[in-house]
């Protein structure tokens, strides 16, 4: 994982413990629910984009001569 997706899962895993400890008000609990949703579409977005540029063929290079078939 990147830097960027371990901080995002750092932060849903401190969430996630604060809402099982259960002592948060209704309100908190509510928003904190609300950030969880939005890190998991951020890391979404991370992950898709990663995979998206793993796919993407690399540009060619100047001074790069195609390689000869065979």
């Amino acid at each position: 994982m990147t830097d960027a997706l371990i901080e995002l899962s750092e932060r849903l895993e401190a969430a996630a413990q604060e809402l099982r400890a259960g002592h948060l008000e209704p309100e908190t609990t509510l928003a904190l629910i609300e950030e969880c949703a939005k890190l998991a579409s951020e890391a979404s977005v991370e992950v898709e984009q990663r995979a998206r540029a793993a796919l993407e063929p690399l540009p060619d290079l100047p001074g790069q001569l195609p390689l000869p078939t065979a």
